[in-house]
């Protein structure tokens, strides 16, 4: 039996199911939310936690360690620059004339496309494509914010949770999703890039404040606070993908995640503190491996990091600073453990390039992964080679596929999320559910041009509880 038949089931023998009892023993096992947990429309309340962590839906455990094993002995820092299938280090995985035959495939498709009208590709969908204008990121912030002491006041003090606090407060104001922040040490700083994209090497420092030169970036030591940030996709909008319509979902995210980026900098240095960020997408270090040790979300299958509240649907950046903050804690939301059953964004990759594995591993599939950590590791350059020939955009299939990709706009989302956290042997069924239902089809790229959608794409609403 292929690992695609183990899940197959129709609504009817779901509703069956349901119906003879099982479904809603499962349940009365599995949904068992804090009393006055229910979606509701936002209200303005104070924060409960003193540091400003949200309330998030009952079955999500902080833990010690992540989920995802680390062997930190063995990970070294990365360089971005060639590491990756993102930027020159492409070439170097598959040869010049092959990256120039796959670029002139591309431009040749796109044009096709939009002369053929094809779905999701038409001269209006790559137009949305390319509207995306962004504010630009910089390594120190646009600096142009007072400073405490040009205004003739002290800089601004308070715990670390009230500091934690007001970042959150800013930040979620600015459009970020969700905030958390974890520390530098001898063994995260490991996550910080050797090498980043534009080529300039990151070099961490005694010196007081952080400066850039032509060939370095320097990191003051006592910058050793993360605070790692999401921003939200459209899920009807990447549901389009592999289409330009369906790619510009990443880089309209990518350009709110820059005036995010900014507004924050500009904000630490008005407290009197220095907030160093990317400087440019991608850049400064590992953004999703800093998100799982900040608590938002867990490794997956995707060998990316998926969120208890938005799924893989978010962007994931990083802001150093000096201002002292609340550490959060990594989380055990049962999603990795979802993830070693249910196997749907393998099946649905186009490129075969993610793992079918039961389990994830310590062996990487090539340079482009850093050791270090058990993961089920993807096959960058077949991924990058599709988008190039192929799609003619990037893609994002495995996550619009994804079961957690669903918002917790229905209780038979949140019984499927509960249930992978709480009783790991009926993954089965759920992620069969998940089918049964049509979650995770592609779309008509057309259709979408007709879609009332809320601003973004994007429903911010969340399970909340009672106050």
């Amino acid at each position: 039996m292929s690992e695609k038949e183990k899940f197959k089931l129709n609504r009817r023998d779901f509703l069956r199911f349901a119906g003879v009892g099982a479904g809603a023993a499962a349940v009365a096992t599995v949904v068992k939310p804090a009393a006055g947990q229910h979606v509701a429309t936002f209200k303005a309340a104070p924060f409960s936690d003193p540091a400003g962590r949200p309330k998030r839906p009952w079955w999500v455990k902080t833990v010690d360690k992540p989920t995802s094993e680390i062997d930190w002995d063995r990970m070294q820092r990365f360089d971005e620059r060639m590491g990756t299938v993102r930027g020159p280090g492409f070439a170097g995985y598959i040869g010049a004339m092959e990256v120039d035959r796959l670029t002139e495939t591309a431009e040749r498709m796109e044009k096709q496309r939009m002369l053929d009208n094809v779905d999701g590709y038409t001269l209006k969908d790559q137009a949305l494509r390319a509207a995306h204008v962004g504010v630009g990121r910089s390594y120190l912030g646009p600096q142009r914010a007072a400073t405490p002491e040009e205004r003739g006041v002290p800089k601004w003090t308070g715990t670390p949770e009230e500091a934690a606090k007001i970042i959150r407060a800013a930040m979620r104001h600015f459009g970020a999703s969700s905030v958390g922040f974890m520390e530098l040490n001898e063994q995260t700083r490991k996550l910080i890039y050797a090498v980043d994209p534009d080529g300039k090497e990151l070099i961490f420092t005694d010196e007081e404040e952080a400066y850039e030169t032509d060939d370095a970036r320097y990191i003051p030591n006592k910058c050793k606070y993360v605070i790692v940030y999401t921003v939200q996709m459209s899920v009807e909008t990447m549901r389009r993908s592999p289409t330009a319509l369906g790619s510009q979902t990443t880089s309209l995210a990518y350009r709110r995640s820059e005036t995010i980026q900014g507004s924050t900098q500009e904000f630490l240095r008005g407290l009197g503190y220095q907030g160093l960020s990317e400087s440019s997408t991608n850049a400064l270090g590992i953004a999703p491996a800093m998100g799982i040790l900040a608590g938002l979300g867990e490794q997956s299958r995707l060998n990316r990091m998926i969120t208890p509240e938005f799924g893989p649907m978010v962007r994931v950046s990083k802001i150093l600073t000096d201002l002292p903050l609340a550490l959060d804690k990594p989380i055990d939301a049962g999603i990795m453990e979802f993830c070693k059953r249910c196997k749907k964004c393998a099946e649905a990759c186009p490129s075969e390039s993610l793992s079918f594995a039961d389990e994830p591993t310590w062996e990487t599939q090539g340079d482009w992964n850093n050791p270090g950590h058990k993961a089920y590791f993807e096959n960058a350059v077949t991924c990058r080679a599709y988008w190039r020939e192929v799609a003619g955009t990037n893609c994002g299939i495995c996550f619009a596929v994804c079961p957690f990709s669903k918002k917790d706009n229905a209780w038979v989302h949140e019984w499927v999320k509960a249930g992978s956290a709480t009783t790991p042997f009926m993954i089965n069924f759920f992620r069969s559910m998940d089918d049964a239902f049509g979650y995770g089809t592609q779309a008509s790229a057309e259709e979408w041009w007709n879609l009332d959608l809320p601003e973004y794409g994007i429903d911010s609403n969340q399970p909340v509880q009672e106050r």
